[in-house]
């Protein structure tokens, strides 16, 4: 697949037939009395479709690029009326309220923190203007957050700080540059002296490579001349294929599984994370069409099921579009 309109129109209908699907729903929320048993509808009018918060924060990033990609898009107006449905004044004001419970202090950290911000970035207006407090809030509590986390989570799944990094770092930069020196310090601190990556996964429950979503976090957080050093220390046999594990697609024996159709995740941030790496390297370099070609074939393992059982659908178009389009 190409991201050619046909192609993005195809994603755009899956999120705009989920977004606001309210149930089935997996909550993050911790009880503080029986006043809390609302509908997801209540807790978060903007953000209770695609079975949980994140995932339907990063359907409405999806929709965004798509539509900016895209602007004639047969689904176009489908998809600013979603946004009009979505982003209004009242509704941030009930999300934001959610997020200033005592107890929500580590809600959707940091995966929903990076992702919403993200989505702030690509959202045209009126709808970013709308959306601005909640994009504010979160940074507020990135930069409360990194100083006093002393290592990083490698895990390939949402607690994942390398992905969180890269993807708030674009907020950052157009928002914040103290934030974005914090993201760049915190790289440093957590993964500048890692060396010899020896890529012990995929694991079961995966949709992030732990090895190359630290590259990507590197590549787009180290200033340009410093990276190829670190990357070549981090991953210094990837001319002979090395570790052959991140060239290897995962195998996904079922999509109906929640969590081990997360490893079609896994193919799709992977293909992301080789097309960084890739371009970071001369043209005339080997490494470079070895990094496409890990890109492709990830991609060819996993893109033509992002429409399949809701407990992949509701998510992986996203990642598709990350892998496909992704920056």
């Amino acid at each position: 697949m190409t991201l050619d309109e046909a192609a993005a129109e195809r994603l755009a209908r899956i999120a705009l037939d989920h977004v606001g699907q309210e149930w089935p729903q997996k909550l993050d929320q911790v009880l503080e009395g029986p006043q809390d048993l609302l509908r997801p509808a209540v807790l978060h009018p903007v953000f209770h479709g695609s079975f949980d918060w994140h995932s339907c924060v990063h359907a409405h990033w999806m929709l965004a690029r798509l539509l900016n990609r895209f602007p004639s898009l047969p689904c176009a107006a489908r998809i600013a009326a979603r946004f009009d449905h979505a982003f209004t004044a009242e509704k941030v004001a009930a999300e934001r309220a959610f997020l200033a419970r005592p107890l929500a202090r580590g809600f959707e950290r940091p995966y929903g923190w990076a992702w919403l911000l993200k989505l702030h970035v690509e959202l045209p207006d009126p709808w970013a203007t709308v959306l601005a407090p909640l994009a504010g809030d979160f940074a507020e509590r990135f930069a409360a957050h990194l100083p006093k986390a002393d290592y990083p989570v490698r895990h390939g799944v949402h607690s994942n700080t390398a992905f969180a990094l890269t993807l708030a770092a674009d907020w950052a930069e157009r928002h914040d540059p103290a934030l974005l020196e914090l993201l760049r310090a915190t790289a440093r601190r957590w993964y500048g002296a890692d060396a010899d990556a020896q890529a012990w996964e995929p694991s079961g429950e995966d949709f992030l490579s732990p090895v190359l979503a630290e590259a990507a976090c590197m590549a787009r957080l180290l200033p340009v001349p410093e990276f190829p050093a670190w990357r070549d220390r981090f991953l210094p046999r990837l001319a002979t294929g090395e570790p052959a594990t991140l060239f290897r697609p995962a195998r996904v024996s079922d999509r109906s599984d929640g969590r081990i159709v997360h490893l079609d995740g896994v193919n799709l941030s992977r293909a992301w994370c080789w097309r960084i790496l890739a371009a970071g390297f001369a043209a005339a370099d080997p490494r470079r069409a070895l990094a496409e070609d890990a890109a492709a074939r990830h991609l060819a393992a996993s893109v033509e099921h992002v429409d399949g059982h809701y407990m992949g659908s509701h998510w992986l178009a996203s990642f598709a579009v990350l892998a496909l389009d992704g920056s």
